[in-house]
């Protein structure tokens, strides 16, 4: 019997191949269900990176008095934490592309994640601060890193279909973990010296392995998500996602002067938020005679408004565009919610409340601008940038403010969070008009920046026709096609199915 297909045979006709059987829409990777699925695994993948990242400050009081630490030392478990990300924000998006995969990286990042909260908790167990700090050290390497992850494995499921949506419920997921966080764990150190019989830094290690638990469930989910993204990729002979990040250094001497803006108003309005979180919980117990219950929800609010707010003002951005006007009153109302802070004795509700909001406003308005200012090739180099600055700044910041605490208290601590903030208030100022200057690109509304980019794929579309013209001239002929040219410009008059080849008729036409 010949292996042929269609080729007669003398033994019996085979039987036609069964269809296959359709999936379950639950296991289909085509499906909305399944991508649903994939979702709550996706975003339970951070989760437990972001919870245990402000264990410090939910701990503060507990780990300053445990290991018998100053506010200065204290701040370096955050300082330890930015360190590695000063330079693996370049490089993460490589590992993920070229070195690891997406699968395999996810659960190389997630594994650093556990092994460095486990560390941080063994050097509480055994009263050594400096393996605390190596264990956040190890933490850092694994965090920043996963987040690459998380959204590229975002967009490899969700692009062209839901994914502002995706990215929206991932950040508020990853809120959500910083949220229980604060008002979780001082619960869980107090039942486990009560059941320890006193407090002290075996309690507090023995709590904060409790909280690496989280860290084992991402890790549970980075394997889970492997697993289906093998699976789809199997079944819709689709590749493995990729982060699409290229960072090429030299391309920091081409930066435009307001992207460098940019970076400014990064560092100076980040700096002036995640310390002060790191510090708050002692604050509001200092200033506003809070028990540490009420100044732990009042210090986590800013992560509970930002989690349902994220989506809602990343979608009100999306549609009114004037990214620079955003950023303005995120960074103005930031500076008034420091300065009531500092100066006022106001129920400070108000202040997170109002500080929860802009962080959210100024998130969805400041990182898309800086696809605005740069060409694709770029755009992994800037992001890099400005995340390495970013944590360079965090890092930084976190060790002053741990000083200016110690020395000199919390209303200075809080009037040098306000000159930060005035920093990036100068330059969203000089953003505008150095933007207004070149033509508005940054603040243009979101119809004009639609019709802008119509006009743009029109162009790109009739360029893309005029090439293939092109192309199609500069086609080599085969020799039947030279034969017909040949005939042609003798004036012989060709049968009408031996003008075949495109470039002979076109230069037929021509010559007519």
């Amino acid at each position: 019997m010949s292996g042929y297909e269609g080729e007669a045979s003398s033994g019996p006709t085979p039987a036609p191949r069964r269809a296959d059987k359709p999936l379950p829409a639950i296991c289909d990777p085509n499906h909305l269900l399944h991508r649903v699925v994939v979702l709550v695994f996706m975003c339970f993948l951070g989760f437990g990176s972001y919870f245990c990242f402000d264990n410090p400050a939910s701990l503060q009081t507990q780990v300053i008095k445990d290991l018998d630490q100053n506010t200065a030392g204290f701040m370096q478990l955050y300082a330890w934490y930015s360190w590695p990300n000063v330079v693996l924000c370049f490089f993460g998006g490589f590992l993920l592309d070229r070195v690891f995969g997406i699968r395999l990286g996810t659960i190389i990042f997630s594994l650093f994640v556990c092994v460095g909260q486990v560390i941080f908790a063994t050097g509480a167990l055994v009263n050594r601060f400096w393996l605390c700090e190596v264990g956040r050290f190890v933490f850092g390497i694994g965090g920043e890193s996963l987040a690459v992850a998380q959204n590229t494995y975002a967009v490899n499921w969700f692009k062209g279909k839901e994914l502002n949506l995706v990215f929206g419920l991932q950040l508020s997921m990853a809120r959500l973990g910083s949220t229980v966080n604060m008002n979780i764990m001082g619960w869980v150190y107090s039942k486990v010296a009560d059941l320890v019989g006193s407090p002290g830094h075996f309690t507090l290690g023995i709590s904060l392995m409790i909280a690496g638990v989280t860290c084992l469930f991402s890790l549970f989910c980075a394997l889970v998500l492997g697993f289906l993204d093998k699976r789809a990729e199997r079944i819709l002979h689709k590749e493995e996602g990729k982060t699409g990040e290229v960072v090429k250094l030299t391309d920091v001497k081409d930066f435009p002067f307001p992207l460098w803006l940019i970076f400014i108003i990064c560092v100076g309005y980040y700096v002036a938020i995640f310390p002060f979180i790191g510090l708050g919980q002692v604050f509001f117990i200092e200033k506003f005679n809070f028990s540490p219950a009420e100044a732990r929800a009042v210090n986590s609010i800013v992560y509970i408004i930002s989690a349902p707010a994220s989506p809602v003002l990343g979608f009100l951005v999306d549609k009114t565009g004037r990214n620079v006007i955003w950023v303005l009153i995120a960074v103005v109302t930031t500076l008034a919610a420091h300065m009531m802070l500092a100066f006022t004795f106001w129920n400070p509700w108000i202040a997170m409340s109002v500080l929860g909001a802009s962080y959210s406003l100024l998130a969805c308005a400041l990182w898309p601008m800086v696809a605005f200012v740069v060409p694709e090739h770029q755009l992994g180099t800037a992001y890099g940038f400005m995340q390495s600055i970013q944590n360079l700044g965090l890092a930084l910041i976190s060790m002053v403010a741990g000083t200016i605490l110690d020395t000199r208290g919390y209303l200075l601590l809080e009037v040098f969070f306000c000159t930060c903030v005035c920093i990036a208030l100068m330059a969203v100022v000089s953003l505008y008009f150095v933007d207004y200057l070149r033509g508005g690109d940054l603040n243009r509304s979101a119809s004009s920046r639609a019709s802008l980019l119509k006009e743009a794929e029109e162009s790109k579309r009739r360029q893309s026709q005029v090439t293939e013209v092109d192309s199609a001239k500069l086609t080599p002929m085969s020799a039947f096609g030279l034969r017909n040219r040949y005939l042609s410009r003798l004036g012989a008059q060709l049968p009408h199915h031996c003008s075949t080849h495109l470039s002979s008729l076109a230069h037929r036409s021509v010559l007519k």
